[in-house]
């Protein structure tokens, strides 16, 4: 497990993050979404200790992280700028991990080499940024590390690769029961993959919640009733949005769906019907009970 307590970290005379408190399960794909800019680099790199924090801990299974040789042997970062010596190759690159990874698994670098019809004699430095983006990925699962951390996971990738990717890290998850935190600036790319999701905003998190529950405790309903109705006509129900077009209203609710749909059907509509709600969606009805406006944020 992962515990984050009050860590800020500035730059300068620029705070990037203040008071910042998170906590990531053993075991889960944590996604961390915000703007660009919005501290999500500099966390993983504190939480990898790349950074030191100015105020604050950071604790891994237990242990203080800062400076901790034992600890750093459980970690491993692709960061957004990649790197990768000059003129190595992927197996030469490979090669330079399993020097530092006591579980490094050559055979998976071929393996997962060979599926993404990539060259591992080849020179990197010759590859697309794609190509490097999928390099510096292999060698870092398979380093068969406790805690992954990938910045910017999937930029520059097809959607093809992209996808495939996505079940590479996630039945890495669940064969080791590795804790995976991914950033991104695109909540669509994480929905699929991750547990968890936490959203980065001036230097804090101002939201965070398993996927699970995000998806299942609300819902989007169309209804129509006979004759005139306002927001007031569902005074039982929790409301988050409430837009009428004509004599059909679409209603964001929160809580248990059955006992909406039994409130709801009492009323004997004309209309109702239940959609799903993307996750996107979820984020900016939450932001608007929070007073955000969701695409300020990301």
């Amino acid at each position: 497990m992962i515990k984050i307590t009050n860590v800020t970290k500035k730059f300068e005379n620029k705070t990037v993050l203040e008071n910042l408190n998170c906590n990531i399960k053993t075991g889960s794909i944590y996604g961390l979404v915000g703007a660009n800019g919005a501290g999500k680099s500099t966390l993983l790199r504190i939480i990898t200790d790349v950074y030191k924090q100015d105020s604050g801990t950071v604790e891994i299974d237990g242990e203080i992280s800062k400076d901790n040789e034992k600890i750093k042997q459980k970690l491993v970062f692709v960061p957004d700028d990649l790197f990768f010596f000059p003129n190595y190759s992927l197996t030469e690159m490979a090669k330079f991990y399993k020097s530092m990874y006591k579980n490094f698994d050559m055979e998976n670098v071929f393996k997962l080499a060979e599926i993404l019809k990539l060259n591992t004699k080849d020179k990197i430095q010759s590859f697309s940024k794609g190509m490097k983006r999928q390099c510096a990925l292999i060698c870092a699962i398979s380093t068969n590390a406790d805690y992954m951390f990938f910045d910017e996971t999937f930029d520059g990738l097809d959607p093809v690769v992209r996808n495939l990717l996505k079940n590479v890290i996630k039945a890495q998850m669940e064969k080791k029961q590795t804790t995976i935190i991914m950033t991104s600036h695109n909540l669509r790319e994480l929905e699929d993959i991750c547990d968890n999701l936490g959203l980065l905003y001036k230097g804090g998190i101002l939201f965070e919640s398993d996927i699970d529950t995000l998806k299942t405790n609300m819902f989007k309903v169309q209804i129509s009733l006979n004759g005139e109705f306002t927001k007031e006509s569902f005074k039982s129900i929790e409301i988050m949005s409430f837009k009428k077009v004509g004599s059909v209203a679409t209603i964001i609710i929160k809580g248990n769906k059955e006992q909406a749909e039994k409130v709801l059907k009492s009323l004997n509509p004309v209309v109702l019907d239940f959609l799903p709600l993307t996750l996107e969606e979820v984020f900016i009805y939450e932001m608007e009970v929070l007073g955000y406006e969701f695409n300020n944020i990301i």
